[in-house]
C-alpha cells in the first residue's frame, strides 16, 4: 500500500498525534489487485475531531476545501492536487430507509467506526504511519473471496439506508463480486426502501451499472448488476414496467428468452453509448402484450413509456429524448423490406441517431439467441450507407448546395424555409446528383409549394 499511497499524506500521517487511516475502495482495489485509476480519491478517518484535522492539515500544506462539523467530515486537497475526503471516527444512527443518518455520534473506537460502513470489503483501514492493516471484521478475507458480506445483520444494513440497495449491485458490478446468501435475503427484505431513495440517486447508482465493465474490467459486469436490482426485487420498485417482462414468453423462432432478460441481454451485447435504451427498448412489450394480447405497437407505446420512466428519474433531458427516439426506432425495417428511396430518406431524416440506432439493432439482434453475427438490417443499412457517401450524399442541411439565405433570395416566405430545405435534403439523397446550387434553386419553388 505504501507504494501507492501519496507522499502527501504519508507526510500528513506522521505529524498528527493519532493515526491516519485510508479506508474503503482504495484499500479494497488494492487488495483485489484491480487497476488503480490514474486520478484516485482517497478516503481517510482518524479518532480525531473535524475541525482539529483540518487545522493540522492546513498547517502541513493541503488546502481544506470545506469542513462539516456536523457528520465530522473535511474535503481537502494536497499541493499535487489529489483530493481526500476525511471522516471523523462515528457511529450512525438511520430513520429506517434514509440515507442520510438521522444522529451521529463520535467516537474513539474503530470497531464502531467499521459498523457504520455497508460490506466488510469496505471496512479495511489501513495504518498510513504503522504501515499495516486493521481489520476488524475480516474484509480482507472477503476481498480474497470476492465476496461481498454485510458489517452487520444484513437485515439491519439495508434497513439503515435504501441507497446500500442499489450500491450492492453496482459492486457486485464493478467489482466482480458476490453477494453471499444472507446479504441477498436481507436486501430482498428491504427491497421497498429503494423508494425512500431520491430519484436522481437511483438514476446515477443505475447508470454506473450499465457501465460497470468500465471502470476495472469486470466481463459481463454489467449484465450481473442488473440482474442483482432483479434478484433482491430492487428493479420492481425502480423500474416496475420493464419488471413486467419476467416470464412474459416471446416467439420461440425469434427469442431464446422472456422480454426482461433479452433486455438484459441487450444491455450485454451493447456499447457503452446505448446501453440504457438497450435496456428500455422493449420496455413497450409487457403493456402491449396485456393490453392487446400482442406486442405489435411496442415502439411506439415504449417510446413513451421509456419517457415516463427517465422523466420520473429525473434524467438529462437530452437523454430522454434521445432513448426515446431510438426506442420508437428500433424495429424500423426488422423484416429487411424496405424499399432503398424510403431509407434513404429515413437516414437523412434520422442521422443524428443512426449511429446509434444501428448499434442497438445490433445489439437487439444478438440478445435474441446471443448470435454474435451482423444482425441483417444493420448489414443492409450499412451497405447502402457506403453507397450514400460514396455518392456524396447530403446527410445535413449543412452538406447542402443551397441554405436558407439562398432560398430568400427566391422570395420565399420566412415560415418556409425550414421544411423548403428539409425536402429538398430528402429529395437529393434519392437524387444526389441534383446536390447542387443552380438546381436547387430551381426546385426550390416546387417544394416550398409542398411545405405550405
Amino acid at each position: 500500500m505504501q507504494k501507492i499511497l501519496p507522499k502527501n499524506l504519508i507526510s500528513l500521517a506522521n505529524r498528527l498525534p493519532t493515526p491516519l487511516y485510508a479506508v474503503g475502495g482504495s484499500v479494497r482495489d488494492f487488495l483485489a489487485n484491480l487497476p488503480q485509476p490514474q486520478t484516485l480519491d482517497w478516503d481517510i478517518c482518524a479518532p480525531m475531531p473535524a475541525q482539529e484535522f483540518a487545522q493540522l492539515a492546513q498547517d502541513a500544506g493541503f488546502k481544506v476545501k470545506s469542513v462539516y462539523k456536523n457528520t465530522g467530515t473535511v474535503k481537502l486537497q494536497d499541493t499535487d492536487g489529489v483530493d481526500y475526503e476525511f471522516s471523523s471516527f462515528r457511529s450512525d444512527k438511520y430513520v429506517r430507509g434514509e440515507h442520510t443518518p438521522s444522529q451521529i455520534y463520535f467516537t474513539n473506537d474503530i470497531s464502531l467506526d467499521c459498523r457504520r460502513r455497508d460490506f466488510t470489503c469496505n471496512a479495511i483501514y489501513y495504518d498510513v504511519k504503522r504501515n499495516e492493516y486493521v481489520d476488524p471484521l475480516d474484509g480482507i478475507s472477503a476481498v480474497k473471496e470476492k465476496r461481498l458480506t454485510t458489517v452487520a445483520p444484513a437485515d439491519k444494513v439495508f434497513g439503515e439506508d435504501g441507497l446500500r440497495l442499489m450500491r450492492l449491485a453496482r459492486q457486485t458490478a464493478t467489482l466482480g463480486f458476490s453477494p453471499d446468501t444472507d446479504c441477498l435475503l436481507g436486501a430482498q427484505k428491504n427491497s421497498a426502501l429503494i423508494c425512500d431513495i431520491s430519484p436522481e440517486r437511483i438514476y446515477s447508482e443505475l447508470s454506473a451499472i450499465l457501465l460497470a465493465d468500465q471502470k476495472y474490467g469486470v466481463r459481463k459486469g454489467h449484465y450481473e448488476g442488473l440482474k442483482i436490482l432483479e434478484k433482491t426485487g430492487v428493479l420492481a420498485h425502480i423500474l416496475p414496467e420493464l419488471a413486467l417482462g419476467k416470464d412474459m414468453a416471446q416467439r420461440p423462432d425469434y427469442h431464446k428468452y422472456d422480454v426482461l432478460e433479452h433486455s438484459f441481454r441487450a444491455v450485454l451485447y451493447a456499447p457503452p453509448s446505448v446501453r440504457l435504451a438497450s435496456l428500455l427498448h422493449d420496455v413497450g412489450k409487457p403493456y402491449c402484450t396485456i393490453r392487446d394480447g400482442n406486442a405489435h405497437n411496442h415502439p411506439e407505446e415504449g417510446a413513451r413509456i421509456a419517457e415516463e420512466i427517465l422523466t420520473r428519474l429525473k434524467a438529462p433531458k437530452k437523454t430522454v429524448n434521445a432513448v426515446k427516439t431510438l426506442v420508437r426506432l428500433h424495429m424500423y425495417d426488422f423484416n429487411c423490406q424496405t424499399g432503398e428511396n424510403k431509407l434513404r430518406r429515413f437516414f437523412v431524416t434520422h442521422y443524428s441517431v443512426l449511429e446509434d440506432l444501428l448499434l442497438l439493432k445490433q445489439a437487439d439482434f444478438s440478445a435474441c439467441t446471443d448470435d454474435l453475427t451482423k444482425a441483417p438490417t444493420v448489414e443492409k443499412w450499412q451497405t447502402l450507407l457506403e453507397k450514400m457517401r460514396l455518392e456524396k450524399v447530403p446527410f445535413t442541411l449543412k452538406e447542402l448546395a443551397v441554405s436558407g439565405t439562398d432560398l430568400l433570395t427566391l422570395g420565399l416566405p420566412n415560415h418556409t424555409l425550414a421544411q423548403t430545405l428539409h425536402e429538398l435534403l430528402l429529395h437529393v439523397a434519392v437524387r444526389p446528383q441534383d446536390n447542387e446550387k443552380q438546381r436547387l434553386l430551381r426546385l426550390a419553388p416546387k417544394f416550398c409549394i409542398r411545405s405550405l
